[in-house]
């Protein structure tokens, strides 16, 4: 077994909902008068103020609870260790450090992880975390996960009070990064109703849960770690306009924001902008128009000519969709996994539109009189769908049809639900977000399933699953990063523009936020897709500059 080494690196309380002008809330005043109490508990003994209210999105809370089980700490609620203490977390560079691990071993053949956890950890109930906490608490997330695949694992072990082992079904090099989204639960007080009273030993307490409002956190006492600067830190639910409404009324310290808002100015508060790996992009199926057992329409004859998928990829300017779309706000996307370690520079392309007209000349695609291209009595057109309620990725989708228009390729776009998209997107572009600190975002994507196809669109490549195969099976996550970027492309064949490229990727949206000007926010590592409790990541760390609140 080899030993690796990684990187080491408000008294008063907001209790409804902001009125925005519908529904039912407290009025502007009740809330102010409510905040007005709050002060004397609000500041520390120098007079320095140590909460913070913070609005999220309505679709960031957590229906289960949280319950790492039931998804808290992963998609939408990926978090550094707040409640719940992780065994590791990932870094600024997204790169492997220690939570409660001191040290891991793999063993030769990548099946046995074994990792050693701290001695000076307990639990907000005064119970020591030990070594059996932590097997309990991977072998119920192995068992219960809805949202994590852990089919990996075979089985946790505590060895003794401090070391449990990992029993893996295949090799996973890629091990350390679930262990830095799993938070470790307390076998002895873990149950039904855990995720609506979670016991953690992370950095925070959740004193109060007034569900469809708000969550508030109180600092952990007993931390391990560096105490929190942040005593209290009260979360808020609410959609764009409400949470703008509570910005104008200075309601709120901090809160998540889109695009079409970044135009505007508010007294007191400053926008704040943070490059991210939320993509946004299409999925072009990559194999001929057909029909599955079940009658459902598979493929696509004009996007399965490869020659069509690279000039669309050429032919996109996307920071051009930049300007326009997100008001300047992100950064142009080539893959699933840009600025990771992982990542592969080699799917950088630049707009070259008359490159891209070539290239459908040259494949025979020939333009009619209606200035739309057809070959062998196949139209160059197809519809794109996009989520009915994101009006990024409509207007995301509006924009990828004017541009192709240009060459010649006639799209229509559609509005649906997510009942009908995922079939829908087996033979129609879809546009999608994706974005994850971990390279199963790739997997998940492009590796063919059982029956011979990616999951998400009509696509195979047997050296590129075989890439990934041994990404996985790697002794390392240095060797891991490697293959990753050559299932990417390795000189020959790939995922990438000179490869097979069945996804074009358009941008990674910056996640913003109105802050008031004197919250100094964290330096904040590159957020995962959703627009929600990645900003809180480092909460602790906040502070207020003055004593002018």
């Amino acid at each position: 077994m080899r030993k690796k080494t990684y990187k080491l690196c408000l008294a008063a309380i907001l209790t409804v909902t902001l009125t925005t002008g519908c529904g039912e809330g407290k009025s502007s005043t009740e809330t102010e008068e409510a905040q007005g109490t709050s002060e004397e508990t609000a500041n520390d003994s120098t007079g320095q103020k140590n909460s913070v209210i913070v609005a999220m999105g309505t679709n960031s809370e957590p229906e289960s609870g949280f319950d790492p089980a039931y998804g808290w700490g992963a998609g939408e609620h990926v978090h550094e260790p707040l409640i719940q203490s992780t065994l590791t977390v990932t870094t600024t560079d997204l790169t492997i450090d220690y939570d409660l691990a001191t040290d891991m071993q793999v063993s030769d053949d990548g099946l046995t992880w074994v990792v050693t956890i701290r001695e000076d950890v307990k639990f907000t109930d005064g119970e020591a975390l030990t070594a059996e906490d932590v097997a309990f608490t991977y072998n119920t997330v192995k068992e219960n996960s809805s949202v994590n695949d852990f089919t990996m694992l075979k089985e946790a072990k505590a060895i003794d009070s401090t070391t449990v082992e990992f029993q893996m079904e295949r090799p996973y090099s890629i091990w350390p990064y679930t262990m830095a989204i799993v938070g470790i639960v307390p076998e002895h007080a873990y149950g039904p109703g855990y995720g609506e009273n979670p016991i953690g030993s992370g950095r925070y307490i959740m004193k109060q849960w007034d569900k469809g409002q708000q969550i508030i956190f109180e600092a952990n006492p007993d931390y391990y770690g560096d105490t929190p600067k942040m005593k209290q830190v009260t979360v808020v639910f609410m959609d764009e306009d409400a949470a703008y409404a509570a910005v104008m009324a200075g309601q709120v310290d901090l809160a998540y924001t889109a695009a079409s808002y970044s135009s505007q100015t508010i007294d007191g508060y400053q926008l704040l902008a943070y490059e991210s790996v939320d993509n946004r992009g299409f999925n072009l199926p990559a194999v001929p128009a057909s029909r599955d057992a079940d009658g459902n329409a598979i493929g696509n004859d004009f996007t399965s000519d490869v020659n069509v998928r690279r000039a669309i990829n050429i032919g996109i300017d996307r920071q051009e969709m930049i300007t326009h779309v997100l008001n300047g706000y992100g950064t142009e996307a080539y893959s699933v996994c840009d600025k990771m370690p992982w990542y592969n520079d080699k799917a950088e392309v630049s707009c070259d539109r008359e490159a891209a007209k070539a290239l459908l000349d040259n494949a025979g695609w020939v333009v009619g009189a209606d200035g739309i291209r057809e070959k062998d009595g196949i139209r160059a057109e197809f519809n794109i769908l996009y989520p009915s309620n994101d009006s990024v990725r409509q207007a995301l989708a509006a924009d990828t049809q004017n541009q192709l228009k240009e060459l010649g390729i006639n799209a229509s776009i559609e509005g649906v639900g997510w009942d009908s998209a995922y079939t829908r997107a087996l033979a129609e572009p879809l546009m999608w977000g994706w974005g994850a600190h971990t390279p199963m975002e790739l997997y998940n994507i492009y590796h063919t399933l059982e029956g011979g196809m990616a999951e998400y669109s009509p696509y195979a490549n047997a050296s590129v699953d075989q890439y990934m195969d041994e990404a996985l099976a790697a002794t390392s996550l240095e060797e891991s990063y490697e293959l990753w970027q050559k299932a990417q492309w390795d000189g020959t064949t790939g995922i990438t523009q000179e490869g097979d490229i069945p996804w074009i990727w358009l941008c990674n949206i910056d996640h913003l936020y109105w802050a008031r000007e004197n919250l100094m926010v964290a330096e904040q590592k590159l957020h995962p897709h959703g627009h929600g409790w990645s900003i809180v990541n480092n909460v602790d760390q906040w502070e207020w500059k003055g004593t002018d609140f």
